[in-house]
């Protein structure tokens, strides 16, 4: 059988409710549509970390932070400050390589070590952290050559994943091409002016006007207060980022389209974890309070993906997965032992090909995430956070939200003697989940594995009233 092409986007902050696939009235996002409607689109896919580097550490490694070991936002490593992040650890580049593809990185890592390519990559074509700035210098890392350019970072990183399609790989053989824009990460300032002004003129009647009263704990950022002005800008900065991200991805599209390969090539569209405009009050994502929360609009993030093997779907997928399950997944489209290889690494994933192709397999109950000394267990209608106030500077009780009747996660029923039961079936689910994937040395219980250098004041370091830091 023939090996699928894949082409992975993976977009930074993007929540799920931002584009029309999940039902944004108001966003254009006519390609992130089309693999909705001709493919999957799965409503509970979660980020296993609601931050950039440890989530997209689990995309590549298909371990949970506390078995990699990067718990926050990574500094770029130096002599002073050195991290190890993923470098030594199989990732997914290295296992398709060894499968037989041509494999290529474009665009941001931030995973670790940018500057030299990690394993398994034909072609590393990455940045700093790849930010989006507007016609400004910006210095690129292209297999150990750096290269500088100016303009809207978006472009060019398409230009070169164009560029390797006609150009740098062997047509006989399938290739895997990683493509990783920012966007949609803040500041949403810095869009096309055609774009950011079509938007000026929407109403965001999908984003809930709410105020944030402390419920998730100490309010760790300003409330999403601005000036009606200034929030408008905001937001059209944002619904501008979404549509310039679709725009790119359609001229990729087009060019597997114009190659004859598109039916040729899986395609999957995914983010890091999501992010609030207003949600709740609140602005970015999971250290936006303290102690950091699990909103649902912070751990949601879209995943769609359509091609070969990929059965379209009657409606939206319901079950939840997560990047440890795309990175399993892929292994499968690729013809790689997803048992083999998730044994060997302690991996959770598992494909959801089988799913998709509606075989009788049997899917998880309960979905996990951590951020530092804090971890989430969700069954669909129960969320769990379990906090370990004596590993923080930020103290904060333990959490339990019934989804069902307070979708908006008001109130905190952890105390309430109704919930005994189902709390105890949560604590007992993490203890055995935790145990199973983390790594002694790497979990996020692990004083000592929280103390390495991240980027020197990582959310559980941090107390109320200092200097605000929301990063990557």
């Amino acid at each position: 059988m023939k090996k699928p092409n894949i082409l992975v986007f993976l977009t930074d902050d993007h929540g799920q409710w931002a584009s029309s696939a999940y039902g944004n009235q108001e966003i254009h996002s006519p390609v992130m549509q089309w693999m909705a409607d001709t493919g999957a689109c799965f409503t509970r896919a979660t980020s296993p970390n609601p931050v950039c580097s440890p989530a997209r550490a689990s995309f590549w490694t298909g371990r949970i932070a506390s078995h990699h070991g990067v718990h926050d936002w990574l500094k770029e490593p130096d002599e002073t400050h050195p991290h190890p992040a993923i470098s030594g650890q199989e990732n997914l580049a290295s296992h398709l390589k060894t499968a037989g593809y041509q494999t290529a990185m474009i665009g941001k890592w931030h995973a670790g070590d940018y500057v030299r390519a990690m394993p398994g990559f034909d072609l590393w074509f990455t940045s700093l952290m790849g930010t989006n700035a507007t016609f400004k210098e910006q210095a690129y890392i292209e297999n150990g050559e750096r290269l500088r350019f100016f303009g809207h970072q978006e472009q060019f990183l398409t230009d070169r994943a164009i560029r390797y399609l006609r150009e740098d790989r062997d047509p006989g053989a399938p290739f895997m091409m990683f493509v990783g824009y920012s966007n949609t990460h803040t500041p949403h300032q810095q869009e096309g002016a055609p774009l950011t002004h079509h938007y000026r003129k929407s109403d965001f009647r999908d984003i809930p006007r709410e105020t944030y009263q402390g419920e998730h704990g100490h309010a760790r950022v300003a409330p999403f207060d601005l000036e009606e002005a200034d929030r408008l800008e905001s937001l059209a900065g944002y619904y501008a980022a979404v549509e310039c991200i679709d725009q790119q991805m359609l001229r990729i599209v087009s060019e597997l389209e114009n190659q004859e390969i598109l039916e040729d090539t899986l395609i999957l569209y995914t983010s890091d974890h999501g992010h609030m405009n207003g949600h709740h009050g609140l602005h970015t994502k999971t250290n936006s309070t303290l102690p950091n929360n699990f909103l649902e609009e912070t751990i949601r993030i879209p995943l769609l993906i359509r091609g070969p093997g990929i059965p379209q779907q009657e409606g939206p997928v319901s079950q939840q997965v997560d990047h440890c399950d795309t990175f399993a997944t892929i292994l499968d489209a690729a013809g790689v032992s997803v048992e083999e290889v998730t044994s060997r690494v302690t991996s959770p994933g598992a494909s959801y090909l089988p799913l998709l192709r509606k075989e009788d397999s049997p899917w998880k109950t309960i979905q996990f995430c951590e951020h530092g000394p804090n971890r989430m267990a969700c069954d669909g209608r129960y969320k769990y956070i379990q906090r370990r106030s004596d590993l923080s500077q930020v103290k904060g009780e333990d959490e339990l939200y019934d989804l069902e009747a307070d979708p908006r996660e008001t109130q905190n029923v952890i105390g309430h003697e109704a919930y005994a039961d189902r709390i105890h079936l949560l604590k007992e689910a993490m203890e055995t989940y935790f145990t199973a994937y983390e790594h002694p040395d790497h979990s996020g219980y692990n004083p000592a594995a929280l103390e390495v250098f991240h980027n020197g004041q990582s959310a559980w370091e941090v107390l109320p009233g200092d200097t605000d830091h929301r990063q990557n």
